[in-house]
């Protein structure tokens, strides 16, 4: 990284799984430097959704290196994800025909349904199968999957968590993290927030801030999205063999096995 910032640049690792992520500062200028990002990565920036991409540089291997703008802030705490702005951000990113189009020319394909069952059973493994909430959940996937067909098909983060999102000094909100965008029904990722962060009867006035109005086939959409994700969390954890969360999550897909039958 130094040869590429030139001399008197600090640079830090900026944590993350992937330990492809840095800090680099230089007297007042300061830069979040990541090495193979997405091309993704400059239509986000263009649309405002991520902090902006300052330059790209590939070195002589082969590697690109970004550069965003590294704004002071904060991650939005679990109680402001009910906050206006959240849901027209969330809006906005599902309403960019730019993003689709720049995921499609990267070769992602709509992510429906019928691919994401067969996905997650081909991962569950036997173990897991013998739960009883795991069967249910599964046998719940499979008799609604011709009940939550929708036409729409937008470029969804799909890990809403409170932590991808950040807000500046300056208030401005961004979605960040973008490690594993699909183009699929935007209750994906509506789903996994609602369950998670709104107050059930909290979902019709946070629905009309993002613009759509709750209906019985959206809260169905949700709940096969968020059963589905939360598998593939229970199975994630176990063959991290972090159980204590595993367990969280076992505990939470029963929640919502159980909820607006």
């Amino acid at each position: 990284m130094e040869h590429i910032l030139g001399q008197g640049w600090e640079i830090h690792p900026a944590g993350g799984a992937t330990g492809e992520a840095f800090f680099a500062k230089y007297q007042e200028q300061k830069l979040f430097l990541k090495r193979n990002s997405s091309p993704f990565l400059a239509v986000l920036s263009a649309e405002g959704i991520v902090p902006k991409l300052v330059w790209t540089k590939r070195m002589e291997n082969g590697d690109v290196i970004t550069a965003q703008q590294w704004l002071n802030g904060r991650e939005l705490k679990p109680e402001e994800m009910g906050q206006e702005r959240v849901a027209k951000l969330l809006k906005k990113i599902h309403d960019s025909a730019p993003l689709v189009s720049m995921l499609e020319r990267l070769g992602k394909a709509s992510f429906k349904p019928e691919k994401m069952l067969a996905e997650l059973e081909k991962s569950i493994d036997n173990e897991l199968l013998q739960m009883p909430s795991v069967r249910s959940a599964i046998t719940f996937l499979k008799a609604e999957i011709k009940n939550i067909q929708n036409g729409e098909f937008v470029v969804c983060h799909s890990d809403i968590n409170h932590n991808n999102w950040m807000l500046s000094e300056d208030n401005e909100l961004y979605l960040i993290d973008w490690d594993g965008p699909v183009i699929a029904d935007p209750a994906l990722d509506i789903g996994m927030l609602l369950y998670l962060y709104i107050p059930r009867e909290n979902w019709p006035t946070w629905l009309n801030q993002y613009g759509v109005i709750l209906t019985d086939h959206l809260l169905l959409r949700m709940k096969w999205y968020v059963v589905r994700q939360t598998l593939i969390d229970i199975q994630w954890h176990k063959d991290k063999q972090r159980y204590q969360e595993m367990n969280h999550w076992t505990r939470f897909l029963q929640e919502v096995n159980e909820s607006y039958e």
